[in-house]
């Protein structure tokens, strides 16, 4: 029945990993297989994973180092060579990596070296240990297309084998002894193809339509329509989204939103289905904001930056900033350059080429970034304002100062009335005004020792609220400590007419008043009172935002702020300290009836309320998580002892902006834009990473375009294109796809459409036993290689079958529902995680929203990518959590319902003589092709003993049938 063939497919699965795990080690050599021996595929990769330990770039034992020709053919101390070219009886590493001696056998930990690989380094020392750099860092150069046949001709053009790509997968299958795989059958296909490129399966019309059309160029019209779908940027830009770790939050225990994420998403999925060219992709994620008059969807795109998990309390904050800086440098190397950069961060890394001072060097480039969290986000360095043209940004401008002028009018009504309670203070007219010149002033209370101000908003705040006084004021937080303290002071500034304006500050230690986001005083650090510093300055009328930053590190707790202005002398902004006498608003409260009558007291009452309605009110408008910079100087960077930032730092240790220099690409040429905002260094990187002359962008994408259409790449380690990654099993293939990328203006349609018109792609998934056994993980590609549907189609595939499939596009992530069980795990269950409606919730799960500490079930379950770190390669997982939810978990249960709704009304009611038309619309739904009347037969008999020999109603047991419709391996697996 229907669960053994998924029993049976499931253990044959388990039977092939095995043999191929078990196979794996015991591989023939090149010289077993016909072949020249590869330094760099072949030989390179084995000296770094086993001798560099010992014999690498930082440790070189006894003397020798094979991480360079010249060490690895020096002669040692004791008077022999490791390596002699041409004569193995003479090199000493082959009688020591053959030694059964436990005091002289190499490597002399883990297991020893399989008997071909000692053969591929004999067969290597034989023919010359031709010592070649590394084939990921030499220049890009379109390789010839190989010869086929006997004959010795190149492909001609519209041949049998018109496509390149077939070329050189036919000669590595003839060079082994392999054979061709027989073509795949059309239903196949177009199943296969168009998962791959939309996520979804097709439509019973559109495998209809293909199966009818006999026309030569069915194929090529099939891949067009499919590349023109809007879907195919959701597909593909989920890969794309996994390789950036992409989520909707913050990680670590409070695990909180990141605000207005999911436009980034949205970006990638509208470039993709756009086809922006790779190169423009990656300037505008890396440096958007610094090209010439950026786009929104160029601001957008920099939320690449704040992607990453981030610590909003960390132990030891100056560590946390530079794991901040280590998981853009780690994501930025293994994503763009296929470089694990970041192993070099604590030393020069052990296997490849790259030393401690190029991972600073290239952290350089993204040190001037503003980080995270706190006030930055109204300041404008993590949130922008999104205008779609000029006109748009006018009307918002109009709105708000309309606004301004509505609060402004509001409060003069109000202060009118206040007025009459003035005169029972007892103090001057300038104190009788003191703290009225501020609104809705807030603080942030901070403890710690500091020299200079910090950048408070790196830090996590000990204290917050409202200041009650309306004054800046730093004895309201418990700073009963007489040092050590620091405040954030943040509100509005009360403009009342349009002009100049002098300001006067004046603080025991370092002290910042900013006025509209411009700074007008800065005051130094540890200094004492009286020098007071004065800024005059034009404002507008209006609400402005106003912000003082002061910490204390001695005795003394010495603050003074004040303003001038037209029609007014110097009037106190901060608190003096004499205790203050009852607020206006206190004696109002008490005494208003007395004075304004109850219906006096009513208006003003009536007029506050007014006016707190309209602070709250604001003009809406779009905004993005974005990149932003500290402006123009950047700090220095320097390299860190063992990675240490704590560690000191002399000139010797500082470095400057520079590409890896295993890659000889030169200075960069750094240009600040306009406007005094950012540096242009990350700008300088973008376009190294996006110029031809880069060897590693073109082919790391074009690597992983086959990945995700084959199953895995050319390379299998697909950010790792080091001496520790995987070789390519067809390098001039690899070579060819990535000169096409770039010869194509970086454009990926056309490569995706070239890789699928190849026969390699339309071969079949058939077994062969005889070529398992020479090539058990199919590295030549004798045949296609069966996969299971992701997660994200898998649960998709659920809601296209039971009908309930929303294809809404874009928008804020939508909730789907999760299992009160599944919440309870939370520290704080539920929390965070709101209540879509149904219709939203069936919408593509790329619109789920991600939060890094409560993935969605399904989704879990089937292997969604970690969001913590850059996920290039998908783990295919075989667990028991699978069974169990597709099986008894909520969501599969309430689709099986509506699935079931579905078939009843399209095969023509629920009554018991329609049950076989049920059965075979279920199956045509779900597996998208007819049902055999034997397949009817067994599902009727399914649904009668569940009805007879179970007790099960007639509705109940559609339901099940339907339940375990969407359980076959027909339904998850693609051939």
């Amino acid at each position: 029945m229907f669960r053994e063939t998924f029993r049976l497919r499931f253990c044959h699965g388990l039977e092939t990993l095995t043999l191929a795990m078990l196979c794996s080690g015991i591989l023939l050599s090149p010289a077993a297989c016909g072949e020249p021996v590869d330094f760099s595929r072949d030989i390179q990769p084995l000296l770094a994973k086993r001798c560099f330990s010992c014999h690498g770039p930082d440790t070189q034992e006894a003397g020798l180092g094979f991480d360079q020709q010249a060490g690895a053919t020096a002669v040692l101390d004791s008077g022999s060579r490791a390596i002699v070219p041409g004569k193995p009886t003479e090199s000493e590493i082959l009688a020591r990596i053959s030694s059964d001696d436990p005091d002289t056998q190499m490597p002399p930990e883990g297991p020893r070296l399989t008997a071909a690989q000692i053969d591929a380094i004999n067969q290597w020392i034989n023919e010359g240990a031709e010592w070649k750099e590394h084939w990921a860092f030499r220049p890009l150069v379109r390789p010839a297309v190989p010869a086929l046949g006997g004959e010795g001709e190149p492909l001609g053009e519209g041949g049998a084998l018109a496509n390149p790509i077939d070329a050189f997968i036919r000669a590595g299958l003839a060079q082994r002894g392999l054979p061709t795989p027989q073509p795949a059958e059309k239903t196949v296909l177009i199943r296969r193809a168009t998962y791959d490129l939309t996520g979804l399966p097709p439509t019973e019309q559109e495998v209809r339509d293909f199966l009818a059309d006999d026309s030569a160029d069915a194929w090529e019209k099939l891949i067009d329509r499919l590349l023109a779908s809007q879907h195919y940027g959701e597909q593909w830009g989920r890969h794309w989204l996994d390789l950036v770790r992409y989520a909707d939050t913050n990680s670590f225990e409070r695990d909180g939103d990141k605000p207005h994420a999911w436009r980034y998403r949205d970006y990638v999925i509208r470039s993709l289905n756009d086809d922006k060219p790779y190169d423009r992709f990656v300037v505008e994620q890396l440096a958007g904001d610094e090209l010439p008059d950026p786009t929104n969807d160029a601001f957008i795109a920099t939320g690449y930056y704040r992607l990453g998990v981030w610590d909003d309390e960390p132990a030891d904050r100056l560590q946390a900033k530079y794991d901040w800086f280590d998981d853009i440098v780690a994501t930025t190397g293994q994503v763009f350059l296929g470089l694990t950069v970041n192993c070099a961060r604590c030393h020069d890394h052990k296997i490849d080429p790259i030393p401690q001072r190029d991972y600073y060097s290239l952290l350089a480039f993204f040190h001037n970034i503003t980080p995270m969290g706190g006030r930055q986000m109204a300041t404008g360095n993590i949130e922008r304002k999104l205008f779609e043209d000029e006109s748009e940004r006018r009307d918002y401008e109009r709105k708000t100062a309309d606004l301004d002028r509505r609060r402004n009018e509001a409060q003069q009504a109000v202060t009118e009335i206040e007025e009459r309670f003035r005169e029972r203070w007892e103090s001057s007219r300038e104190e009788r005004l003191a703290g009225s010149d501020l609104d809705d002033l807030r603080f942030k209370f901070y403890r710690d020792s500091w020299t200079k101000l910090p950048v408070f908003d790196e830090l996590k705040p000990e204290d917050e609220g409202l200041m009650p006084d309306s004054l800046f004021d730093i004895a309201v937080a418990p700073s009963l400590r007489p040092d050590g303290f620091g405040y954030v002071f943040t509100g509005f500034l009360k403009v009342p007419v349009a002009g100049d304006y002098a300001f006067r500050l004046d603080s025991d230690d370092g002290s910042r008043l900013t006025v509209d986001d411009r700074i007008l005083i800065d005051h130094d650090g540890i200094h004492g009172e009286g020098e007071p510093k004065e800024a005059i300055v034009t404002l507008r009328e209006g609400r402005l935002p106003i912000r003082l930053d002061y910490f204390q590190a001695r005795h003394g707790k010495g603050l003074m702020v004040s303003w001038a202005g037209p029609g007014f002398t110097a009037r106190q902004l901060s608190a003096t300290r004499r205790k203050e006498d009852k607020k206006i608003a206190d004696l109002i409260r008490k005494e208003g009836e007395e004075i304004l009558g109850r219906e006096g007291k009513k208006d003003y009452d009536a007029k506050v309320a007014a006016l707190e309605d309209l602070k709250k009110e604001n003009v809406p408008i779009d905004r993005a998580l974005v990149v932003s910079e500290h402006g123009v100087r950047p700090p220095e960077t320097f390299v860190f002892k063992r990675g240490n930032p704590h560690a000191e730092s002399g000139p010797e240790q500082r470095v400057e902006p520079s590409f890896p220099s295993i890659l000889k690409a030169g200075a960069p040429t750094i240009v600040a834009p306009e406007g005094g905002a950012s540096t242009g260094r990350r700008m300088a990187l973008a376009r190294w990473i996006g110029s031809p002359e880069n060897p590693l962008p073109a082919r790391v994408m074009a690597n992983r375009i086959w990945q995700h259409h084959f199953g895995r790449g050319i390379v299998r380690s697909s950010s790792n294109f080091g001496f520790a990654g995987d070789p390519p099993t067809h390098p001039d293939l690899l070579d060819w796809l990535a000169s096409e990328l770039v010869a194509g203006n970086w454009r990926l349609k056309p490569l995706h459409k070239l890789i699928m018109m190849s026969q390699a792609y339309r071969a079949a998934a058939t077994w062969n036993a005889e070529a398992f056994a020479l090539d058990p993980l199919n590295d030549s590609f004798w045949r296609f290689d069966m996969r299971r549907l992701s997660a994200e189609e898998l649960r998709d595939s659920i809601h296209v079958a039971s009908g309930a499939f929303n294809p809404k596009m874009f928008g804020p992530g939508v909730y789907p529902s999760i299992p009160k069980a599944v919440m309870a795990g939370q520290s704080r269950p539920g929390e965070g995680w709101g209540d879509s409606s149904h219709q939203e919730q069936a919408r593509r799960s790329i619109y789920a929203f991600v939060k890094r500490s409560l993935i969605t079930p399904i989704l879990a379950d089937f292997d969604l990518a970690d969001t913590d770190t850059s996920c290039p390669v998908r783990f295919t997982t075989t667990q028991p959590t699978q069974a169990l939810g597709m099986m008894n978990g909520e969501f599969l249960h309430l689709q099986a319902r509506v699935f079931a709704e579905r078939v009843r009304r399209e095969a023509g009611g629920p009554d018991a003589a329609d049950v076989p038309a049920q059965v075979r619309r279920a199956l045509e739904i779900a597996l998208v092709r007819p049902a055999s009347d034997a397949e009817v037969d067994r599902g009727v008999a399914v649904i009668e003993k569940l009805d007879d020999a179970d007790g099960v109603s007639p509705s109940r047991a559609m339901e099940l049938f339907c339940l375990m419709v969407l359980n076959l391996n027909e339904f998850a697996y693609l051939d």
